[in-house]
């Protein structure tokens, strides 16, 4: 990734937050990197350099400065919309795949050597996998080193380090403080056990108020809620359950997350900013969308719409596949008695998590794959065609012939889902958009996207939108959704 010095020192003069997560700023004279909207006084250009990673920085010989907290920025927008191997390796290493299954895991499901993997990612990253995963760590410690009443040498497993020595030398290097100093410094109230408190920055603005009506028309019982300011929802992580409360704020939404294993911290965190699109650039989105005559109203009127996304591809799959032309109240009938049925399975139960307190309990997250695939015919209620392509797709899941992580190559998954029965263009592209994170989808032959484009004064026939909709790319995934708040 190249970086323009000018540009990035603008940036970094005038404290622009859009900046934050897509470089860091490097400053030789006191050894800090820090995020580009850090408050303290701006370097002298002889003194600065720039990295495109928090580990470039840190393999430079640089510590995260402790004012700003660069490694709390949001990520790059550039890994959201980038559809190529290393947009994809940021995308796992987000997810935690190189904690789980190391470097070679990572090399084969990208489908490279991992000397290759190593080589892409360091020129464009100034590191390598293995680096990326370091600096995720060290975050992921210092969250649970302030947040939880975790011992450190638990804490240091947790984080995904190999030894207690390895997390204490990490640590004193990225932070250049030991754990104990780290734990020293936080609020002295101590929080309820397995629970961690944590605020996920975004880059403003965030219309909240979308994300909250989509997903308050979407909920399933026992999945997930929206109770007034609050989505909370149940996760399957790759370690146990979980739950999250996620609540939007100025600059920041609170998160509250209840792990069975704290080793799935990363991951929570990282499904959980996917889900609302938080490491989206909404100036760039907005500026796009704004410049179409048609969109600039709406665009003034709603800024920072966010593409609500997923945290689990399969669940997103099965709810596009039950909502083909059935209207969203139907469909949640549907699937809440889908999810009755796997309840009462004696197969792929979702493991108990501790009880909440809210007044609904317990959440988990979506069946698994083979639970639904094996679910009897009186489960699913609806004609024969589209459960056979539920089961289709489940045992394709389940099987590993279809990925539907936010790694998976979009191509390839949109072709593997079309060659599977009852699945068209119109169901691809919806899992393609909210599961896989693509940002450039556009369902041209939706109804309520033409209802929406003829309420604006566009072209609302199928062809005709699609052409206009040219002039939206690279976000066409907002324009759609935008589109759908019309109608």
């Amino acid at each position: 990734m190249e970086l323009d010095f000018e540009r990035c020192y603008r940036a970094v003069d005038s404290r622009d937050q859009r900046f934050d997560g897509c470089f860091y700023t490097a400053v030789r004279t006191t050894g800090i990197y820090c995020r580009p909207s850090c408050p303290a006084v701006t370097p002298k250009r002889q003194n600065v350099s720039f990295y495109a990673s928090a580990a470039a920085a840190q393999r430079g010989g640089y510590r995260a400065c402790r004012r700003c907290r660069p490694d709390a920025a949001p990520g790059s927008p550039e890994w959201d919309s980038r559809a190529d191997t290393v947009g994809r390796a940021m995308r796992l290493i987000g997810d935690g795949v190189v904690d789980r299954e190391g470097v070679p895991g990572l090399a084969g499901r990208l489908g490279y050597t991992e000397r290759h993997l190593n080589r892409m990612l360091t020129a464009e990253l100034g590191a390598g996998p293995l680096a990326l995963a370091r600096a995720q760590r060290a975050q992921t410690a210092r969250i649970l080193v302030e947040t939880t009443d975790l011992g450190l040498a638990e804490i240091a497993f947790a984080a995904g380090f190999g030894s207690v020595r390895q997390f204490n030398d990490t640590m004193l290097e990225v932070y250049a403080q030991a754990p104990s100093q780290l734990r020293e410094r936080r609020p002295a109230e101590q929080g309820e056990a397995g629970v961690v408190n944590l605020r996920l920055a975004y880059r403003s603005p965030l219309h909240a108020g979308v994300l909250l009506s989509f997903f308050a028309a979407r909920t399933l019982p026992g999945v997930d809620e929206v109770d007034g300011e609050t989505y909370r929802r149940g996760l399957n992580l790759p370690h146990g359950g979980a739950e999250v409360a996620l609540r939007p704020g100025d600059r920041w939404v609170h998160a509250t997350l209840r792990l069975e294993d704290v080793r799935d911290l990363a991951p929570a965190v990282a499904r959980c900013r996917r889900l609302f699109d938080l490491d989206a650039d909404p100036v760039a989105v907005d500026a796009m969308l704004g410049a179409d005559p048609g969109l600039r109203e709406v665009v003034a009127a709603e800024p920072g719409v966010r593409v609500p996304r997923a945290v689990d591809g399969f669940e997103m799959a099965v709810r596009a596949v039950v909502g083909q032309q059935v209207s969203v109240a139907g469909a949640r009938t549907t699937l809440g008695r889908m999810l009755r049925a796997a309840a009462s399975s004696s197969s792929g139960e979702p493991t108990p998590i501790p009880q909440t307190d809210t007044a609904s309990g317990r959440l988990t997250g979506f069946p698994a794959a083979h639970t639904v695939a094996d679910l009897p015919d009186d489960a699913f209620g609806m004609p024969a065609a589209r459960r056979d392509t539920i089961r289709a797709l489940a045992r394709a899941v389940a099987d590993g012939k279809l990925d539907l992580d936010p790694g998976a190559d979009r191509a390839e998954t949109a072709a593997r889902l079309t060659d599977l029965p009852g699945i068209g263009p119109w169901t691809a592209g919806y899992i393609a958009m909210r599961a896989i994170g693509d940002p450039d989808v556009f369902l041209a032959t939706d109804l309520a996207a033409r209802r929406g484009a003829a309420a604006l004064g566009l072209p609302d026939t199928a062809r005709a939108l699609a052409e206009h909709a040219e002039r939206w790319r690279p976000w066409r995934s907002y324009a759609l959704i935008r589109l759908w708040r019309v109608a």
